[in-house]
């Protein structure tokens, strides 16, 4: 007899399926090895109660505040721990409850219902001014455009540009500066029908640039404010835009002045869901969802993130990820932009397995390449 340790991540559909496990059980047995941490804020109390005992009576758990019992404050926050199959128990004994836990069994049936996306984008980025972090995106007029070319032909699906650096105390420029030094690029964009092989994405939240990019032929606004600016709604649901929603604690001169959160994974979640309400009354019908790493965010904040990002896709939005080569790589192994490529594609490989759709990258052909490996791996 032979005893094997597991990884807890790996795919147990497949190592059923390769015992000739027959597919009810592996159905079956896959959601008992699931487990999943659902935060719940402002939980009645009331209701905190409820749910410890119908968790308990399942075998799941539920870790409330101490004096929870005794109801010594109205709401509590929780952390619900279950696998998959206690939540779908769950999902159904709640729904009978009071004290809002019929509204949370609906939310834990989205949680069961939410699929992890199967295919992953590569959106390459390009730089057109002389000032982002890593030197290696930078590229001018026809520089720009053979980089691009290059991008398509590595298989990158999305080019994301801009003309501003968002690094913390980066240079601030005018809106009309930020024209200036993309428009070049635009035109030969436009002029070459380069929009007919990729999709463009403008990263950029003033509404000049913006507008102008739209009419270029880019089909998607990158808007590290996520929204902010109601002209930036108006002009994006008028060309019928696609959107990312990024979130970012202060602004790019303020952002790493000791950020700090109640609740990081809650905190970004009820900002995407409203700037979610406000895209959709603005008629904007294509979301996807960034959490900003590096942008107003610790180490550990970052890396909560990235290994919790499951935790986002109950709002049935794509959601897209940017660590390429920032800081938290080198706070972790020092090193210098342009020797952070091993640390990039562990956390956006990681980001993947979490449920990530896009990744923005600056080396696309080591992303498709690591992606495939990864698949070939998990289909063994």
């Amino acid at each position: 007899m032979q005893i094997e340790k597991l990884n807890a991540q790996c795919d147990v559909a497949a190592l059923l399926k390769n015992l000739g496990v027959d597919s009810s059980g592996i159905s079956i047995l896959s959601s008992k090895t699931k487990v999943h941490l659902i935060y719940i804020r402002d939980l009645n109390v009331g209701g905190a109660n409820i749910l410890k005992q119908d968790a308990l009576s399942i075998s799941a758990d539920l870790a409330v505040p101490r004096g929870t019992v005794l109801a010594q404050t109205p709401k509590v926050d929780c952390l619900l721990i279950a696998t998959t199959k206690q939540l779908k128990l769950l999902s159904k004994k709640e729904l009978a409850q009071p004290f809002g836990l019929k509204e949370l069994a609906l939310e834990l049936e989205s949680i069961l219902n939410t699929v992890t996306p199967k295919q992953v984008e590569i959106m390459g980025v390009i730089n057109t001014n002389n000032d982002s972090f890593f030197s290696g995106s930078r590229f001018i007029d026809s520089q720009a455009i053979q980089k691009i070319q290059k991008m398509i032909d590595d298989g990158a699906s999305i080019i994301d540009i801009g003309a501003v650096s968002s690094a913390p105390l980066a240079h601030k420029v005018t809106p009309e500066e930020e024209l200036k030094r993309i428009k070049p690029v635009l035109e030969i964009i436009k002029k070459k029908k380069l929009y007919e092989k990729v999709d463009f994405s403008i990263d950029s939240y003033e509404p000049l640039v913006i507008q102008e990019a739209l009419e270029s032929g880019f089909k998607i606004v990158n808007d590290i404010t996520g929204l902010q600016n109601d002209e930036v709604c108006v002009i994006c649901a008028k060309y019928d835009a696609k959107v990312v929603i990024m979130h970012m604690q202060g602004t790019p001169k303020t952002m790493q002045n000791n950020p700090s959160y109640e609740n990081i994974l809650s905190d970004i979640y009820s900002f995407f869901k409203e700037r979610i309400n406000k895209a959709e009354s603005f008629g904007i019908k294509d979301i996807i969802l960034d959490v900003g790493i590096g942008f107003g965010k610790s180490l550990e904040n970052n890396l909560v993130l990235i290994k919790h990002l499951e935790h986002f896709l109950t709002l049935n939005k794509p959601l897209l990820i940017g660590a390429s080569r920032k800081s938290m790589i080198d706070k972790i192994s020092s090193s210098l932009p342009q020797n952070r490529l091993g640390g990039t594609l562990s956390l956006h490989l990681e980001a993947v397995k979490n449920g990530v759709s896009i990744l923005r990258v600056h080396d696309v052909g080591e992303h498709i390449q690591a992606i495939k490996i990864q698949e070939a791996l998990k289909n063994i």
